[in-house]
């Protein structure tokens, strides 16, 4: 039997890094941490989060670059700006904006 995760955040949702210098919208999430040790150890002690948790796949944009972010539930606050996501991969698995989120295309249709 699966285990239902309840989280925070959807698929579409735009958020923002609650210590780093980013916004970006949720593509997919993990139900618990799903990436290599390497990458987890790399965190700075201070904001390392826990494993335990929903972690999201974020097209994640600053002043300077587009990229792909994966973050924790527990370092993500709800970016409420009403703006709209730059990163190019928005419109390529996203169609209209409401204001807080995206819809998610049907990708069947194409």
């Amino acid at each position: 039997m699966t285990d239902i995760i309840e989280t925070e955040y959807s698929i579409g949702q735009i958020v923002k890094h609650k210590y780093l210098d980013f916004r970006g919208v949720i593509y997919d999430v993990d139900p618990e941490f799903n990436n290599t040790e390497e990458w987890y150890q790399s965190i700075p002690s201070a904001m390392r989060p826990r494993k335990d948790q929903p972690f999201y796949h974020v097209f994640a944009e600053n002043d300077q670059i587009f990229y792909s972010a994966y973050v924790s539930q527990q370092n993500l606050l709800v970016d409420d700006s009403r703006s709209p996501v730059e990163h190019p991969d928005v419109n390529v698995f996203f169609g209209d904006f409401d204001g807080q989120s995206y819809k998610i295309l049907d990708q069947s249709k194409n």
